[in-house]
């Protein structure tokens, strides 16, 4: 199997080494050169023609960003960013720009820490091949999503997704802008987004969807009763479910086990979907390496509730969507667009204005 061929840029000589070593230990990586800075970036990446590359954002001369739209304009690539957790609101900002994913440095300062990283960082690299970098430009250029669609009349009974939940791991952020964006004003089902994401990230992004979508959105937190109109995001490093207490279905987050791979987990909240909501539940399970989700998709399956698989040509990256659809769990499968549309076709909805 041919190697990726990446470029760590990064200020620090001990980090681009770290990195470059954690990397070339999976013997299906060659790291082809090394940057220092943005301007030395730039030279190596004509030079060296790199299949991928890894990007610090806080660097002098020419900073992360300034490389990024370069590259985008100019030498499209996927591009993974090795950002401080200082650094937490840059790497949305990334994200728009036209990076594919991120993972968090432990610290900013050199440090046998970097070490942390080693699994994250390998296996967003090791994905690079699945990547669909056009989906990923094709996201960036078409930030202004369409007006929420009416959702057409339905027979009575038709709505009866009293709950939504949407999961996603690379390529995750853009498309749930996209789907939020693609809702009814009349939704009233909660929602509940399952973004493989660390802590610290996820609240963040609770707060970027609720101000480019205007809705009520928060980081989910233990005891939160689940209400109308209200958008909950899973805290990263923990696992979120429901559970109903009498009329009322109630968040329940708790530490990440050892053999939980990841934190939050769609299988994890899809399960407790199934068990609480049943045939009142919609899951969507966008793009993502790897199955999560396709176990929970399966049990709100077999509850009666409605799965949808995000369509291969929409997806970043196809695995997680994929692994539902060959599971037999879906009953959709549609673009982002057909998945705000579903959502608007099945969800409860308030009774428009007069």
């Amino acid at each position: 199997m041919k190697k990726i061929r990446v470029l760590v840029v990064d200020d620090s000589s001990f980090n681009r080494k770290v990195i470059s070593e954690i990397l070339e230990s999976s013997g299906k990586v060659e790291v082809v050169g090394r940057a220092f800075d943005g301007e030395d970036a730039l030279q190596k990446i004509l030079k060296l023609q790199p299949d991928a590359m890894t990007l610090d954002l806080e660097m002098p001369n020419m900073d992360g960003f300034a490389v990024l739209r370069w590259v985008m304009a100019n030498r499209p690539m996927p591009v993974i960013v090795v950002s401080a957790r200082e650094s937490d609101r840059s790497v949305f900002k990334a994200l728009d720009l036209g990076a594919a994913d991120f993972v968090v440095k432990p610290t900013r300062t050199a440090s046998p820490d970097l070490k942390n990283m080693e699994e994250e960082l390998l296996s967003k690299v090791l994905a690079i091949p699945a990547l669909k970098l056009d989906r990923v430009r094709r996201r960036v250029e078409a930030q202004a999503p369409r007006p929420p669609a009416e959702p057409p009349p339905q027979a009575k009974g038709s709505r009866r997704a009293e709950i939504v939940a949407l999961a996603a791991s690379t390529g995750g952020p853009p498309a749930l802008q996209r789907i939020l964006l693609g809702l009814s004003p009349q939704l009233l089902s909660p929602i509940l987004i399952c973004q493989h994401m660390p802590p610290v990230f996820t609240r963040l992004f609770a707060e970027r969807l609720a101000a480019l979508s205007g809705r009520a959105v928060k980081e989910a937190e233990d005891g939160d009763l689940l209400a109308a109109r209200t958008v909950y995001v899973a805290p990263g490093g923990k696992q979120t479910r429901l559970e109903r207490q009498g009329k009322d279905l109630v968040v329940r987050t708790g530490p990440r086990q050892p053999e939980d791979r990841f934190a939050p987990s769609a299988n994890h909240l899809f399960r407790s979907l199934a068990a609480v909501a049943g045939k009142n539940c919609l899951v969507a399970v966008l793009t993502g390496m790897g199955d999560d989700g396709t176990e929970g998709a399966r049990a709100v399956n077999a509850a009666g509730g409605i799965v949808v698989a995000e369509s291969e040509s929409s997806a970043v990256i196809f695995g997680m969507p994929r692994e539902v659809i060959k599971a037999g769990a879906a009953h959709h499968v549609a673009d982002l667009d057909g998945i705000a549309d579903l959502v608007n076709r099945h969800a409860l909805l308030d009774a428009p204005s007069p």
